[in-house]
């Protein structure tokens, strides 16, 4: 595939991205998706041929974006506190979006489960590297039983993202993530 191709195919991706976060997966067409990029179907589907590969690509471009930024604060920041309170962060810097919309991977994953899509493992992906990401903060802190206060951690998270959305309701975001600095601070002092 050509540079102009691979161009086209990303934005096609970036698009639907967007477009699966805002109206869902399943709310969102083809159609949509093509003139969200302003291209014709049947340059659409010179890319993708069906509705899931073009799911796929924007589960491995979440998964692809995820990793480059713990990566990114593993090389940034010394310190795990400091990126665990930099993970916090994303909810505070994304609360617009979350107030809206809620959590992009807890939505897609949530409505993946609800019709048992095959791809439900893929989407839970960004889930899982959150999970063990966190786990080795938790580690290199000293603290016992990494991988549950992680999913303590996603877990809060998600609840926090989900009644932020319902709720539509940043105030409440801006406290829950007050509280988690405080549980962070009480279980890790330094």
């Amino acid at each position: 595939m050509g540079n102009k191709a691979e161009a086209l195919r990303q934005r096609i991706v970036i698009a639907a991205d967007q477009l699966f976060y805002h109206q869902g997966y399943e709310s969102t067409s083809f159609t949509d998706i093509a003139n969200a990029v302003n291209i014709s179907r049947g340059n659409f589907y010179y890319h993708f041929k069906t509705k899931d590969e073009i799911l796929t690509a924007v589960i491995n471009h979440r998964t692809e974006h995820y990793q480059l930024m713990l990566r990114q604060w593993e090389e940034d920041y010394s310190q795990p506190k400091q990126r665990i309170l930099l993970y916090l962060n994303i909810l505070t810097t994304n609360q617009d979006s979350i107030k809206n919309h809620g959590c992009p991977v807890g939505s897609l994953c949530t409505e993946m489960a609800k019709v048992r899509h095959t791809i439900l493992h893929d989407a839970s992906q960004v889930l899982v590297q959150s999970r063990d990401w966190l786990s080795r903060q938790f580690e290199q802190l000293g603290l016992n039983q990494p991988i549950p206060l992680a999913m303590h951690l996603l877990a809060r998270i998600q609840g926090i993202a989900t009644i932020t959305n319902a709720f539509e309701d940043k105030e409440f975001l801006c406290q829950e993530v007050k509280k988690l600095i405080a549980w962070l601070d009480d279980i890790c002092p330094t």
